[in-house]
């Protein structure tokens, strides 16, 4: 992909630039993340260019718990950068222009959680979103656009798709690094064999993945809500809702045709979990193995020991690992094996790497791996899923578009 980055940026500029700083937040309190260290490195960069710079960003959406505005993310940031983020609790008024205005070199502002303007959430097409209030009022005011919001590039928003139509646009490190790295199963030729881990709770979203990418991976590994409906299609008595939640039935329904699909299809392919784990009577770690699954009585929540050594082997010895959704319910320490082993091989291999954003990627903090032993650990969720079954990412066209590539 074509596209102007922040070394294409001449020095010295005023420059508007969104990132992706929504946060996990507990009891009213943010909670620091990798996206704050990851966007302080190309904020760090446009400091030490001496550009003026003022940062859009979001966190929740209106009417959610989260839905607050960015004066912590600024400290955070700050934190993260060692250098001052001034907070102004305005978006686009004359507070934010006057702060906009009063920038020196080096100078950095956060304005006010971009989706508490009425013109930032609608869906609309660039060229739309350029019409906007916010747009209008905002990109006069600066020399250049850097979108550094690759997590949030799926969505068709006033500050992600209208700003640079409007503004000279460029790509930030953020942006550049994501793009690259979870596209790498589709632009990317590796010498051995490319494996994907294939689990998680959201069943529609991994066979997505898997039914765009099946000609291009070798092994799907799988485990979590979509081993068991994998397994289920095979005969097993898994992949079923126990008591009044719907955790399984209504996937099963959406995604059984696309599953019986691809085993049939690509059976090849596909791993299955051989044993699976549980909490017994006295709410310990138990396992069974798949073939002696007669009646699903319990609920399973990681695969078993003899699975995660097997698919520990395959990827550790793959050529490039892809994960997308966890293996097991790893928050609960008597349910991390799976998950924690294959991570584990898979940082330990010399294969390229990357690790899905979301859920999973937290794994390898709470259990103390280097997170520099993987090629990449994503901090996008719905944008990983678009890169990795081809999707277009409207944040990431529009840079496309608007530099000629």
């Amino acid at each position: 992909m074509s596209y102007r980055t922040l070394d294409d940026l001449e020095r010295g500029q005023r420059v508007l630039a969104r990132l992706d700083l929504n946060s996990p937040v507990s009891v009213g309190v943010v909670q620091d993340n990798r996206r704050f260290s990851r966007h302080a490195e190309t904020v760090a960069d446009l400091v030490g260019a001496d550009h003026r710079v003022a940062l859009l960003a979001h966190q929740g959406r209106p009417g959610r718990d989260t839905f607050l505005p960015l004066e912590q993310h600024a400290d955070i940031l700050a934190d993260h950068l060692d250098h001052h983020v001034e907070y102004v609790h305005d978006t686009y008024g004359q507070q934010a222009r006057d702060a906009i205005e009063a920038l020196d070199p080096g100078e950095v502002v956060l304005l006010e959680n971009v989706r508490m303007t009425d013109d930032e959430l609608p869906e609309r097409e660039p060229a739309a979103h350029a019409d906007s209030e916010l747009v209008r009022t905002l990109a006069p005011l600066f020399d250049a656009y850097v979108g550094d919001a690759y997590s949030a590039a799926h969505r068709r928003h006033a500050s992600i798709v209208g700003l640079p139509v409007a503004m000279d646009a460029y790509a930030g490190r953020v942006m550049v690094n994501e793009y690259e790295a979870n596209t790498a199963v589709a632009s990317r030729e590796f010498d051995g064999e490319v494996t994907m881990v294939a689990g998680g709770k959201k069943a529609t979203d991994v066979v997505d993945v898997m039914t765009a990418l099946r000609d291009r991976v070798d092994n799907f590994l799988l485990g979590g809500v979509v081993g068991e409906l994998f397994l289920r299609a095979v005969g097993y008595d898994v992949g079923r809702d126990i008591g009044e939640e719907d955790t399984y039935e209504s996937q099963w329904r959406a995604n059984c045709d696309r599953i019986r699909d691809l085993i049939q299809n690509h059976p090849s392919d596909l791993v299955f979990p051989s044993d699976l784990a549980y909490a017994d009577e006295s709410d310990e770690r138990a396992e069974t193995t798949v073939a002696d699954l007669r009646n699903k009585d319990h609920d399973y929540r990681d695969i078993g020991g003899d699975t995660a050594s097997q698919f520990a082997d395959i990827a550790g010895s793959s050529a490039a690992v892809f994960v997308k959704g966890a293996l097991g319910v790893f928050e609960d320490e008597r349910f991390s094996n799976g998950t924690v082993d294959v991570l584990d091989a898979i940082g330990r291999s010399s294969g390229f790497s990357v690790v899905g954003g979301g859920d999973t990627s937290r794994a390898i903090g709470m259990y103390g791996m280097d997170e520099a032993a993987f090629s990449h650990v994503s901090i996008a969720g719905g944008a990983y899923i678009n890169a990795l079954t081809g999707t277009p990412l409207p944040g990431v066209e529009v840079l496309r578009r608007e530099t000629g590539g």
